[in-house]
């Protein structure tokens, strides 16, 4: 090499493949997560979640700084995940109607072809969880939790206050009990369908709700 010419360093390729650490702790989340809905949040131990996951009690602890911290974790990947979904469908409905009614309709089809058969795929249903035992939560999963479901609700509450603007509706309404109306279909359709084993009632009472909602704006 010629004096004064710098070698030249091969350019580093960044992988996108997870960590060994990042792997670990998604297995611990997913353990802790089918652990908490199938047995309780109180039932489910740090010793039965670091046997799973193969690591010892100290990397158990390297990951979260105790149960309530996993807790706190599990819920916030459940939301970003379902918030992901709910993004990804209301953008793809809004983009095939401007419509604020055809729009919602085409919304919530689309959503019931997401979930459909989903029950065979879902061990239960977190919001329930930690709704149903609050007491084994601390005071901010608890909020977390109801933050998550009124959020949800106000995307409902939001496109039907947007479907009021442009239709009249046939019948006197509560925007916020129609908004509920939603959430109380699909979380007791998965109960349900999950009681019965028929993974096909989500999408049908999506479809129903669907459907009242086009006849109390539909033209008379």
């Amino acid at each position: 090499m010629a004096s004064g010419q710098q070698a030249k360093t091969a350019p580093q390729v960044q992988s996108d493949e997870p960590t060994k650490g990042e792997r670990t702790r998604t297995r611990l989340l997913d353990l802790a997560y089918e652990a908490m809905v199938t047995k309780g949040f109180a039932a489910t131990s740090v010793e039965e979640l670091v046997d799973g996951a193969g690591i010892t009690k100290s990397g158990f602890f390297y990951h979260f700084k105790d149960k309530n911290e996993l807790a706190r974790q599990v819920l916030a990947r459940y939301r970003t995940q379902n918030e992901e979904l709910l993004d990804r469908v209301e953008a793809r409905a809004r983009e095939l109607s401007d419509d604020p009614l055809h729009g919602f309709l085409i919304y919530l089809r689309l959503y019931a072809e997401e979930v459909n058969g989903a029950v065979d795929l879902t061990p239960g249903c977190l919001v329930a969880t930690v709704a149903y035992q609050e007491r084994s939560f601390a005071h901010d999963v608890r909020m977390a939790n109801i933050e998550m479901v009124a959020d949800w609700r106000g995307r409902f509450r939001r496109w039907l206050e947007e479907i009021v603007r442009v239709y009249r509706p046939n019948a006197e309404i509560d925007i916020d009990a129609l908004a509920d109306g939603a959430w109380s279909t699909i979380f007791g359709a998965f109960t349900v369908a999950k009681t019965l084993g028929r993974p096909e009632i989500v999408a049908d009472q999506i479809l129903l709700y669907r459907d009242t909602i086009r006849r109390l704006f539909a033209d008379r």
